[in-house]
């Protein structure tokens, strides 16, 4: 363990600084939502940091997960004009009112997130398959390795919802249009880890 600690010393200062900021300021605000929240990425994070050894994730993914979990965190913290962070309409490529709206800053987390998750089952399956498997197999199980996760930050979603009397739960719109964003963003991060895996293997 101290060897880890040695290892990933600002990786593991960069999360505790932040998830320590983002704790002080939601339970002074009373956001239980975003407290559940952390807890989860308090997990994660030590999940794979205990299994940093034998999960063969390179520092690149690791730095981008850390980096997911502080914008998962900064959402719900950073003002911007009425709303925060996770509101903030970017730009209105699709607007029918409400939830249904392209492109928010929302969108563009998920997208980064489930990317970068792509990117990370890739690493962990692709050093373990047998000679010759498809490339396509790969990035298939890569991205459906992701979306599983994204069915899993949904129903967490959904707990916060029916179980706290506020959330920044959106509606079905908002889930939806997460759902998409996951998706495309697994398939692009599945596909550029596969080319760099190729590229390592030549």
């Amino acid at each position: 363990m101290k060897t880890i600690i040695q290892e990933y010393r600002w990786l593991i200062l960069f999360n505790v600084l932040y998830l320590a900021v983002a704790a002080g300021f939601y339970s002074a605000r009373g956001n239980f939502e975003f407290m559940a929240y952390l807890g989860v990425t308090l997990f994660i994070g030590l999940l794979i940091l205990g299994t940093a050894s034998k999960s063969g994730l390179d520092k690149m993914v690791l730095w981008m997960l850390s980096i997911w979990g502080f914008f998962h965190m900064l959402g719900g913290l950073l003002p911007v004009g009425d709303t925060v962070l996770y509101g903030w309409k970017i730009y209105p490529f699709i607007d029918h009112g409400g939830d249904f709206f392209i492109l928010k800053m929302d969108q563009v987390i998920h997208f980064y997130g489930f990317m970068t998750a792509a990117i990370a089952m890739h690493q962990m399956i692709g050093k373990r398959s047998i000679a010759g498997v498809h490339p396509g197999m790969l990035i298939f199980f890569a991205t459906m390795g992701s979306l599983g996760l994204s069915a899993v930050n949904e129903i967490i979603e959904f707990i916060a919802y029916i179980n706290l009397e506020e959330t920044g739960v959106g509606d079905i719109y908002n889930m939806g249009f997460d759902l998409m964003f996951n998706a495309a963003g697994a398939l692009v991060g599945a596909t550029w880890q596969q080319r760099r895996f190729a590229q390592a293997l030549n």
